[in-house]
Parts: C-alpha cells; structure tokens; sequence
C-alpha cells in the first residue's frame, strides 16, 4: 500500500492503516512532512507557524490527537477590542460584524443544488441583497480572507455546501498549538519509521491491474497493490496517470483552483496594542482579504500574524522586501498605533504557487455546474483512490478535515481488504 503524500490526511491514513497491520509506505515530494502545516526560524530564534495554525474544541479528531501525543495548548489571545479599517467606531464595528455574519447566516440557509442559484457566483448573489453597504463589504472581506479567492469567481452552491461542514460554534482561532502545528505532523509521522520516504517527488502512476500499481518517483519507482493520493486536487492533477483516469474522473481533477495567501508573523519587544486596550484583531474591510490577530505564544514572544487573502496577494507577491514592509506598515499603523511599525522580526511566507500544493488554506471549486466533482473523486479508480482536506465531510480545508480524510481513506483500504479475505 502506498501513500503519496505527508500532509495531515497521508499521515493519518498511514498510521491508521499500519495500525490494522497493513503494510503501508508514504511518498513525499518535500523534505518535511505537514504538507500545507509548515515551521520556519524567525530572526531571533523562534520556531513559528507559517501555514495551518489554529483549531478549536469542535473540531475533535485534531484536538484528541494534539492532547494524546502531549502537545501543550496556546488559547489565542482575544482580550481587548477589534478594530475594523476603514476606522468605525466600537458600535458600528459591532454592527458590521454581525451584518457580515447575517449575510453568511442567510446564504447557509440556501439549497445548494436550488435551481434559482444554478449559476451565481457569490458576488453575483450578493449584489442582489438588500442588506447596509457596509455590511456586504465585511461579508466580502471575510469570505475573500477564509476562501482565498475573488468572490466573482467562487461558484454559491459550491460556498454554501463548503460552509455548512465547517460546523464550529467555538470561533476556529480559539486555540494554536505552543510547539507549532508543524511538530504535531512530525510526531504523527514519527512511528512510521522508514515507512516515510521524504524528498521523492511522485510523476506517474501506473495500474497495471486492479491489484497492482507502480508509483514512479524522482528516486525511482514504487510497487503496491493500492495507491491513495493524498495531495490537494490542483497536485493531484499534475500527476500522470497511465493508463489515463476515465473521463469523469480526470474532469473532477481539472474543476479546482488553490487559494491565493500570504501569511506574515510579526515579533515584537512588547504587546504595546494590549496596553492600549486592544486584542490585536483587526478586520479590513477595504481591502478585501486583510486579517491581524494576536498570536504571541507567551508574554515572553508578543505576535501579530497578518493573513493576506485571495486577489490583494497578486498586489503584494511581487513588491520588494522594503516596500512590503512600509505596504504592511501603512495598513498597521491607522488600526493598532505607531508602535505597530517597530517588530523586531518578519516571516513572510508567500504559499501561492507552492510547488507541492499549489497554494492555501485550500482548493476550492472554480466550475459553477461541478456539483459531483468530489464526490467522482472520492470514488476514485479502481487501485487508485484519492483523499484530502477538500473532500471531507467536515472541516474542509482545516487540519481537522484532512484528518478526517486520511482516517476515511485508510478505513475504505481496510473494509476492502477484509472483503477479499472473505472472498478467499
């Protein structure tokens, strides 16, 4: 059994799947495991989260695993108001909030496969609400910054099926882990041993029968009688398969685009916005897609994290160090006070057009008339099946939705296996 792929859903479909006694080996094109879930070193020496970071209590299978494997929690900080830009004030940022989440409130309430929404987008459905300007424009941003891409191109039955799995009451920042997400993956991936293959990147896939599949990989070639592509639609769609997927399959594979995202930590000698009554959070409503919020470990490593979301990445990717300095600066500044020029530490982690996963938080459906597109891939092809955080039926595109993939994924493999043993 091969697994291709060591994010979140590779590995848990790995360790599942080895813990029922299946032999089992994960391919990975990167030098690490944790897929979109990723560490780098700022400048004064801190490990520190550059990709998937938050979960919250509604989300079990993360947080049961965080807590079996000893890994201390970090409640993110929230004391303190928000601030929304351009400036209102704290009533009228209360009201825009909640008219923001009135609109998305309503659009969960839609059928997704309601023919009066057949082929809206959802800028197109919110331009025909009657709701306060200023309220559309929080919707806007928000979904801009959790979706990653331009609203006139997300398709609205393809929102309102995605946003009703992600059923958290809890808000999703409530918790981040004090050892980062990233040493999660790394002690999921621990028992496998030499099982883990790092560093090979997979280019073809091979059914020779309906037993039988070779997985040809920049350190050669790999020979199982089951396969299962653990890797986001967009990197799945780059692999070549031979004989070539049928049709429908290949078409699901080719509906999806990645979300565009730019994360930024930012270290500073004190929480100067926490003495000025502030919680950190800031929610942009121009422009679209712009996020800060708090995220010092201890008050020995005050943090902001700025999430840069969907089209406002294509204006940021390119510009140089110092003038993405003094462009983040001049969004800081007017919501959090001078002091909000002065970290002392950047980590700029640009995922757009990552090479392994296309980009972040997630893919998402960019054909408005795909509505089987996930559920043609989760059938998958004969030795070949395929599983990550989108097709879950909970939390897609979160840590806690490509676990959930993974476990699904490796307990198919098992129910099969046990009914071949019964056939015999």
């Amino acid at each position: 059994m091969i697994v291709v792929g060591a994010g979140f859903t590779g590995l848990a479909a790995a360790t599942e799947l080895a813990e029922r006694g299946i032999d089992v080996r994960v391919i990975e094109a990167r030098q690490r495991v944790g897929g979109r879930v990723e560490t780098q070193v700022n400048a004064l020496g801190d490990r520190v989260d550059t990709g998937g970071q938050f979960f919250c209590e509604d989300m079990p299978e993360v947080t049961a695993l965080a807590r079996r494997l000893g890994m201390p929690f970090v409640r993110t900080p929230v004391t303190g108001a928000f601030r929304i830009q351009p400036e209102l004030s704290e009533e009228e940022a209360e009201q825009a909030y909640a008219g923001a989440g009135e609109i998305r409130e309503r659009m969960n309430g839609l059928d997704p496969r309601d023919p009066s929404i057949a082929g809206l987008t959802v800028a197109a459905w919110l331009d025909r609400q009657r709701d306060a300007t200023w309220a559309k424009a929080g919707f806007h941003s928000m979904i801009e910054g959790l979706w990653c891409r331009s609203i006139s191109e997300i398709p609205l039955w393809y929102l309102v099926d995605n946003d009703r799995r992600v059923t958290n009451e809890i808000p999703e920042l409530q918790y981040f882990l004090a050892d980062t997400m990233q040493s999660l993956a790394e002690a999921l991936a621990a028992p496998l041993g030499d099982r883990l293959v790092l560093g090979a990147s997979v280019s073809r896939i091979e059914r020779e029968s309906e037993a039988a599949v070779s997985v040809l990989t920049t350190i050669g070639r790999f020979g199982a009688d089951r396969v299962i592509v653990a890797v986001p639609p967009v990197s799945a769609a780059k692999i070549a398969f031979d004989p070539p997927l049928p049709a429908r399959l290949g078409e699901a594979l080719a509906v999806w685009k990645s979300g565009l995202v730019i994360k930024v930590h930012l270290r500073y000698a004190q929480a100067f916005w926490r003495a000025a009554g502030l919680s950190g959070m800031v929610i942009w409503r121009d422009p679209h897609g712009l996020f800060c919020c708090d995220t010092s470990r201890d008050d020995r490593h005050p943090a902001l994290t700025v999430f840069i979301g969907g089209p406002l990445v294509l204006e940021w990717r390119d510009l140089a160090e110092d003038v993405f300095r003094a462009k983040l600066c001049a969004h800081l500044v007017p919501a959090l006070g001078p002091q909000a020029a002065g970290f002392t530490a950047m980590v700029v982690r640009d995922w757009t057009d990552d090479p392994w996963s296309g980009g972040a938080y997630s893919d998402l459906i960019m054909d408005l008339n795909a509505y089987d597109a996930e559920a043609v891939l989760r059938e998958g092809a004969g030795p070949v099946q395929f599983a990550s955080s989108e097709l879950s039926p909970s939390f897609p595109g979160y840590v806690e939705g490509a676990l959930v993939a993974g476990r699904i994924a490796a307990r198919k493999i098992v129910a099969d296996c046990d009914i071949r043993k019964v056939e015999r």
